[in-house]
């Protein structure tokens, strides 16, 4: 009994390291959209340097995990949120890698002004970070419905991506010096599209820790 009520902390505190975690990322597309709409190196630098600080979280949940794993001999169940755990954080680390990706392309169009607004990927970095905020939510309370809804509010992000890139396009058959900025923005759209992307895979990984299928629910 004194074994279980160990190994039941251990997991209390395994979710509440990956909350943790989930903050930080949510912190760091935070910063990152701040940055890039007021064009704030500094900001944007910090960003960078907050990725080293999301990555040393994430190997210290990986540790913990390991540790769950080798000496606990866990049940199915704990074992797939355990393993679901540390895919989890690989995502979540890259999404983190990606804010500081954005951070940099910040700090070189600093020195200009925008060619246009930046309303649609405001709105990406928004969706991404709800995206992100309920997938860890779901983890935690072992939540199906909010996984899915997750993975269906990825079409809401593909949708604004595109309306970028039409956007571009039009602004550089509009006047080809446009052409460096709206490639910048473009990629930047696209890192939006990939963290929202990285939130579905922890979403389905949610799902994969209470039913044991990976995947999309129903």
């Amino acid at each position: 009994m004194v074994k279980q009520n160990r190994f039941e902390k251990q997991l209390s505190n395994l979710n509440e390291q990956m909350v943790q975690m989930g903050s930080m990322v949510e912190q760091s597309i935070e910063m990152a959209v701040s940055a890039l709409v007021k064009q704030d190196v500094e900001k944007a630098e910090q960003v960078i340097e907050y990725a080293a600080d999301v990555s040393n979280q994430e190997r210290q949940i990986e540790s913990m995990c390991m540790k769950l794993l080798l000496c606990q001999q866990p049940v199915a169940s704990d074992l797939r949120m355990i393993s679901s755990a540390l895919k989890m954080i690989t995502d979540m680390e890259r999404i983190a890698v990606q804010s500081a990706e954005i951070s940099e392309l910040t700090i070189r169009m600093a020195d200009a002004p925008y060619i246009k607004k930046l309303e649609h990927i405001q709105k990406m970095a928004k969706e991404t970070i709800l995206m992100v905020v309920k997938s860890i939510e779901a983890f935690v309370n072992k939540d199906l419905t909010l996984a899915q809804e997750v993975i269906e509010q990825d079409d809401v992000v593909d949708d604004l991506f595109i309306k970028i890139k039409q956007e571009l396009i039009y602004l550089i058959n509009e006047n080809p010096d446009n052409g460096e900025q709206s490639t910048d923005l473009l990629m930047i759209g696209k890192y939006f599209e990939r963290i929202g992307d990285h939130a579905v895979n922890i979403a389905q990984w949610v799902t994969f820790s209470i039913t044991g299928t990976h995947g999309e629910t129903n």
